[in-house]
């Protein structure tokens, strides 16, 4: 055997010994990970907070189609007979609302609001086709449930909500059965127009993970919560870390985070049905505003509000200062209701 020969031998064993050692360094971490992935998945839900048991037990509950939904209500202004209905955003909960609840209360007669199917303490049933259209009957339900179906209602949205009062507007346009008698309409800082609408790289993830999604949904974190949340509020308003806490323990809570992935096929059913609720918005005769948060990465500024007065020409709008962004009712919450109180004592 040559010198060159021997020196080819030992580089093989060499390599054939690297090659087996990384392989015995990925098992190792494999044997680590799988476990620790396996704990993971089975971590339990985190539990609810004071100020979320406080929400909680000052709610009620009522039963749609065999599921379960919660919402609150109070009674306020005496004189007044008005109703007001909150429609909270994804992928957060009718908590979004606790800083002008006692401002709403002291003007309208009944404040309502409601975790939508899927949302904070309402059941999260799986598998299970999340939808607008069921999202609506469930408000139409409640309605009901309450006594309230000869009562003129208004509604005030935020995000998700926004696109659930289009298609109570769409019914009640319509006269279809069991709709509401909409007095006015109040959005804020809903992706109503597909073209001019962003969503966050992980919702687009999920929403077209597929036979993936039951993995993602699992691997979700409170660190990527906050890390994705935060990015939709303003860098001076952003979220208290309780207030984080509590936005992910109501994802959490039944498993929230498992049906985030069917619920975000919203985004798919605004473009569907973009001339249904947008034709609704364009053509209604009931008084419509809206408040808009002008930082906001998922309905930029100035392409949606653009779009919104170009469409929307008989609306009313209100844009809060410039440092507020996709969550105006907890970033700047006097503002907020000053703005949406200007609007409803305008008629």
């Amino acid at each position: 055997m040559t010198r060159r020969d021997s020196t080819s031998d030992e580089s093989e064993d060499d390599c054939e010994s690297s090659r087996s050692t990384m392989k015995e360094w990925w098992v190792h971490v494999g044997l680590i990970c799988v476990p620790l992935v396996a704990v993971y998945l089975h971590v339990p839900p985190p539990q609810l907070s004071p100020a979320l048991q406080a929400w909680r037990s000052t709610g009620d509950f009522f039963t749609f189609r065999g599921s379960s939904v919660f919402y609150r209500e109070s009674f306020g202004a005496r004189g007044s007979s008005d109703v007001v209905i909150l429609l909270h955003g994804f992928p957060t909960s009718s908590l979004d609302w606790y800083k002008i609840w006692e401002p709403l209360n002291q003007r309208f007669n009944r404040v309502i609001a409601l975790d939508f199917l899927g949302f904070g303490f309402s059941d999260k049933p799986r598998p299970h086709r999340y939808s607008i259209f069921e999202q609506a009957s469930i408000v139409e339900a409640l309605v009901s449930h309450l006594g309230l179906n000869e009562h003129k209602i208004n509604i005030l949205s935020h995000d998700y909500g926004d696109t659930v009062a289009l298609e109570l507007l769409f019914r009640s346009d319509h006269n279809r059965t069991g709709h509401l008698t909409i007095k006015s309409l109040c959005l804020s800082n809903g992706g109503i127009f597909p073209e001019t609408h962003h969503p966050r790289f992980l919702q687009k993830v999920l929403k077209d993970a597929g036979c993936l999604a039951p993995v993602l949904t699992r691997l979700m974190n409170y660190l990527l919560f906050c890390r994705g949340i935060g990015d939709v509020f303003g860098p001076f308003t952003q979220p208290t870390d309780q207030e984080y806490w509590d936005m992910w323990t109501g994802i959490r809570f039944k498993d929230g985070n498992l049906v985030m992935d069917s619920i975000l096929q919203f985004i798919n059913q605004r473009l569907k049905h973009r001339e249904r609720w947008v034709g609704a918005l364009t053509s209604t005769l009931v008084p419509v505003h809206m408040i808009y948060g002008p930082l906001d990465p998922v309905n930029p500024h100035p392409e949606f509000i653009r779009q919104y007065q170009k469409l929307v020409w008989r609306s009313t709008v209100s844009v809060l200062d410039e440092h507020i962004s996709h969550y105006p009712q907890l970033e700047d919450p006097t503002g907020f209701t000053n703005a949406y109180l200007n609007f409803i004592n305008s008629f």
